[in-house]
């Protein structure tokens, strides 16, 4: 990716400047407390930096999905407070997007200050699919950094959407890669274009829709791709089996049983599954083969046979990239599947594997479980930017730094 880097914006200056910084801040929260930080952790690179050379920081990002209006619920005062905490300052919160308070608080910034607005997407601009209202709010949001202004790009979980805090401002302003968007590229392109072999892929999660643009895209260039989650029983039923009250999407079924075709070579499934009676921390449970999943019973996890049969596979590899759970590993019942891929995982990395976890559930699970973030080469935060950048997909935050 030939894009401006943040060592180019330091190199030319920024002493008195404004920057302004899409950061990725949506974090869990519970009961309004921040359960894992791990995405403001990964900003504080990019962050202080700028502010080390004297910039005055506006930084933009979203929090959950409040459909275009204020809600207090999705409020970023969490994540001022957490931000503030990891920088070492205080960092202030507008009390909207760009307007009066935005506008006051910008104004009145020096040196070395940082200015989170609220959430951006309390502005109904931000998600717009017409070009002309996000790119006003993109103005908006030029004019609050000032005269001489630049913008970063560090927010890597949202480089996959053409927003206007994202994509729109990049056109206005001088912009330059992050930290954080340069090192997930850089992680990125080494999967799809200098893969080390043996090279292997896991993924699971709940819907095997979400997943058929990158196992088209990756089965003929891996030696393993290994399907858990909810997704396998798609491809279980595409193999004529029975899979009760199992998330099934029926109308993929011929998808996967074409996939099975022309990759079976290099596809693995589950050999064994853990049933319940019931969605639930507490359903009634057992270890069934895959292909004997009886009728009102749904499986939440891949069985122990599968778990070895992966962890073989998956022992020699030498790059690996996960996407996806094994199964619904926030039921402690049902966590043993996406566990025992992980520590083969790290198994595997302790060995000199490269290896990435692709985001979103599969970091969860990460922390969830109480692994060592250590125990893997990257993870990323981005796991829609990931799946998409590792399908060939043009990402608009991406291509618009390359203008």
């Amino acid at each position: 990716m030939a894009v401006k880097t943040l060592q180019d914006l330091i190199d030319e200056g920024v002493d008195g400047r404004g920057v302004l910084v899409r950061a990725d801040f949506n974090v869990p929260l519970e009961n309004g407390q921040i359960t894992d930080a791990g995405r403001i952790e990964a900003s504080l690179p990019t962050l202080s930096t700028l502010l080390e050379a004297g910039a005055k920081l506006i930084v933009t990002a979203h929090l959950g999905r409040p459909d275009g209006t204020p809600d207090a619920t999705f409020s970023l005062a969490p994540v001022a407070a957490k931000l503030g905490e990891l920088l070492g300052r205080h960092v202030q919160l507008a009390g909207d997007v760009v307007g009066q308070d935005a506008e006051a608080r910008a104004e009145g910034l020096t040196d070395g200050d940082v200015l989170l607005l609220e959430n951006i997407r309390f502005d109904p601009r931000e998600t717009s699919k017409d070009d002309a209202e996000r790119l006003a709010l993109a103005k908006e949001l030029a004019t609050l950094a000032g005269d001489d202004a630049a913008f970063v790009s560090d927010g890597f979980g949202v480089v996959h959407r053409k927003q206007a805090s994202v994509y729109d401002v990049a056109t206005l302003l001088p912009h330059y890669a992050g930290t954080l968007v340069a090192t997930e590229v850089d992680v990125l392109t080494k999967l799809t274009e200098t893969p080390e072999r043996p090279y292997a892929v896991v993924l699971g999660g709940s819907k095997v829709s979400d997943k058929i643009g990158v196992i088209e895209a990756l089965a003929p260039k891996v030696d393993t791709l290994v399907i858990g989650g909810g997704m396998a029983f798609t491809f279980l039923a595409a193999q004529g089996y029975s899979v009760g009250t199992s998330l099934l999407q029926e109308d993929r079924i011929e998808t996967c049983k074409d996939l099975l075709e022309r990759f079976g070579d290099v596809i693995h499934l589950p050999t064994d599954v853990v049933v319940a009676d019931s969605f639930s921390a507490d359903a009634e449970s057992k270890t069934v083969k895959a292909s004997e999943i009886p009728d009102g019973w749904m499986g939440l996890d891949v069985g122990p046979d599968s778990v070895d049969r992966f962890e073989a596979v998956l022992s020699n590899a030498k790059t690996i990239f996960w996407n996806g759970p094994a199964g619904v590993f926030e039921f402690e019942k049902f966590s043993k599947g996406t566990e025992g891929i992980a520590r083969a995982i790290i198994a595997a990395t302790t060995k000199g594997a490269f290896s990435v976890v692709g985001g979103g559930d599969s970091a969860a699970a990460v922390r969830t479980l109480g692994l060592p973030d250590a125990g893997f080469s990257h993870i990323s935060t981005g796991g829609g930017a990931s799946l998409e950048y590792l399908e060939g997909k043009q990402l608009p935050g991406l291509s618009v730094l390359e203008g």
